[in-house]
């Protein structure tokens, strides 16, 4: 891992001095190195004179175990550390740390039965460890993230990556068309360098540079390259984060002395002339001791958000800020516990007054280093919220940014990297859209031009569009939001429809059709049946019926005639009587209903009046003709299959309007 993650200081680990009669001069070498924070060079060192010291040396096997685990955990190395950490207990190494170092690795790895195992151990002799609950709980919740994944579509930046590492990006520009990250790719102008002095001790790794990703005109992304700008030195830079103006990057700078700690600064470069000079140190803290790293400048430039190891917080590395007044800075804040734990809580990136995002392995997560949102409610307490996967997986996920308000971006994760190399990756929650759409016709099925569409919802809609030529219509609506539609149309009856859209986070489209009844002739209601040769209305005439209902009642100022016909068969005077009984059991229907009487008229008109066919039932009767007028005489020259048919067409029920203006006066 070379993520410029302030091992300078905040890895160094204090010398365990139990063994010192049995220590070698290389033991000392590997100590020092790691005293230094030169971890990739103290752990090769730990491993060759761990395979030289006999299994009999029980006590310094475990010691240089623990040791050498120390320092492969520090540079990302999980596969050795846990190797390490398992042979520093099987030499029985008396401190319980080793217990949640194991929960530690293997809940990076993956591993979360056998991670739970080793949180439980720890617990045993540390009952109040809250990384250890915490880990547990994470070990707990990733599996049911890992299958209930959130809907953020995360992909490797293959274009971006090379075969180093690559971390903490950083969106730029007033388009967010440009991509600022580090890397530890070696620079094609660099090719005759000498390899030692690009080289770290610390990771084995080159040291970290900056690099930039531009975009073309259509929006594609180009190939990185290194800036030849003066804040790239020999040493290392990372963790960009830029100005409101643009002007200002602040940034995490690691010099090296080769007798000393190695200590992580901010440091802050100008722009000029399209170039970044030569960053200065941020004075934040006067002393030289403190580590401070991963700078993020609130987006109305008044704080800059950091890490630090500084003394009084809440173990391991903290959040803080900084109140910034022009080139000085206001004394630090630690944002409190609600964000910092006992663990290391790194890499802020502010992207509002109220929204702040980090990267911890305190809280509890997927394992490793795990993305968290936190909000600032109206009582001043950050609510902290892991993003779950695809965002978090069992690896190290940090270094977020986003294309402004948009709910896109780039963040670095290690994830499937056997060596622990991170590298970038988008992510973009996909837009939801929900939408409703249909046709406007009248009852015959012909599209109504012009017709309108009202869309009342409680999310505070209120929509009228007009149909297109072929009566469709299209609104986006919102998820789990309850709608009132009306479709009206001059020469036509209202009518309503209630929709509730579903909660799901998915896409959806909602086809409601309208079909309006003309006010200037009969329409007929369909599946309206009667006992045979009765009048008593059979059951399931009752859904019909009902709609006729909510049909009276979306339009509250109608009045209709409710016609019933019947066929040829029977005398004239029977067929009479019989249509008007059963026109006044569906008048009875709608008064049961709630519909006034004095709105209904009942009309039985026997086989007075026979069906003129139109041209939906044409088409659905291929030997009727649109204009054909089903007479006895018609029907008569059928033959017999067709003469049913016709009779049945003949029997119906009809409405017709009859005033438009009732109650109106």
């Amino acid at each position: 891992m070379r993520r410029l993650i302030l091992y300078y200081v905040w890895g160094v680990l204090a010398a365990v001095c139990l063994l010192s009669a049995c220590k070698s001069a290389k033991l000392s070498d590997a100590e020092e190195k790691q005293r230094i924070g030169e971890y990739f060079e103290a752990a090769a060192i730990y491993r060759k004179v761990y395979t030289k010291t006999p299994p009999a040396k029980r006590d310094l096997r475990g010691y240089i175990a623990f040791r050498m685990a120390e320092c492969n955990r520090l540079i990302n190395n999980t596969p050795r550390a846990t190797s390490a950490y398992m042979n520093a207990l099987r030499y029985k190494y008396p401190d319980t740390i080793v217990s949640l170092r194991l929960g530690q690795m293997y809940h990076k790895s993956g591993r979360y039965g056998e991670a739970i195992k080793y949180y439980n151990e720890y617990l045993t002799a540390n009952p109040g460890s809250v990384l250890a609950f915490n880990g547990i709980t994470g070990c707990e919740e990733a599996q049911k993230w890992k299958q209930n994944p959130t809907r953020y579509v995360v992909k490797r930046m293959d274009k971006f990556n090379s075969r180093r590492s690559e971390f903490s990006p950083m969106l730029y520009g007033e388009n967010y068309d440009q991509l600022y990250f580090a890397s530890t790719r070696e620079p094609k102008q660099a090719a005759n360098k000498d390899k030692e002095e690009s080289t770290s001790a610390i990771t084995g790794q080159r040291n970290n540079d900056f690099l930039l990703v531009k975009q073309d005109e259509n929006g594609n992304w180009q190939a990185p390259i290194e800036l030849e700008d003066e804040v790239n030195t020999e040493f290392d830079e990372g963790t960009p984060s830029f100005s409101p103006d643009g002007n200002t990057m602040y940034y995490t700078y690691c010099a090296q002395d080769p007798d000393g700690h190695r200590t992580s600064e901010i440091y802050i470069s100008t722009r000029s002339s399209a170039k970044w000079g030569k960053g200065t140190r941020a004075n934040i803290v006067n002393d030289s001791v403190t580590a401070l790293g991963h700078p993020s400048i609130s987006p109305d430039g008044k704080y800059l958000y950091f890490v630090s190891d500084a003394v009084g917080g809440f173990g391991g590395k903290d959040l803080f800020r900084a109140r910034v007044a022009g080139n000085d800075f206001g004394p630090m804040e630690n944002l409190g516990p609600e964000i910092n734990t006992p663990g290391d809580e790194m890499f802020p990136y502010v992207r509002d007054s109220v929204t702040l995002y980090f990267a911890s392995d305190g809280h509890p997560g997927m394992g490793g280093l795990d993305l968290f949102k936190a909000t600032l409610d109206s009582t001043g307490h950050w609510q902290v919220e892991n993003m779950k996967a695809p965002i978090n997986s069992a690896g190290d996920d940090f270094g977020i940014t986003f294309a402004g308000s948009r709910e896109k971006g780039f963040f670095s994760s290690n994830r499937n990297d056997a060596r622990g190399y991170d590298h970038l990756y988008s992510f973009e929650l996909p837009i939801i859209t929900v939408f409703i759409e249909g046709i406007v016709s009248d009852v015959d099925e012909n599209p109504i031009e012009g017709a309108t569409v009202r869309i009342v919802g409680r999310d505070g809609l209120n929509e009228k569009v007009l149909t297109k030529k072929d009566g469709t219509y299209r609104v986006e609506l919102e998820r789990d939001i309850r709608y009132v539609m009306m479709a009206s149309a001059r020469g036509y009856l209202n009518q309503n429809f209630e929709l509730k859209t579903g909660p799901e986070e998915k896409n959806e489209t909602y086809i409601v059709d309208f079909f309006l009844s003309p006010i200037s002739r009969p329409v007929v209601i369909e599946n309206i049946f009667y006992d045979f040769d009765k009048a008593t209305l059979r059951p399931e005439s009752k859904k019909a019926l009902d709609e006729m209902i909510k049909m009276l009642n979306d339009n509250p100022n109608v009045t209709i005639e409710l016609g019933a016909h019947t066929d040829r068969k029977g005398t004239d005077q029977y067929n009479e009587r019989l249509a008007q009984r059963r026109a006044q059991s569906v008048v009875d229907y709608l008064i049961a209903g709630g519909i006034a009487q004095d709105r209904l008229e009942a009309k039985g008109y026997g086989e007075s009046v026979p069906k003129t066919i139109n041209k939906k039932m044409a088409k659905e009767f291929p030997f009727l003709k649109e204009g054909d007028v089903l007479t006895e005489e018609f029907i008569e020259q059928l033959p017999p299959e067709q003469q049913e048919i016709a009779d049945q067409i003949n029997r119906r029920t009809e409405f017709k309007v009859l005033r438009t203006n009732y109650n109106l006066f």
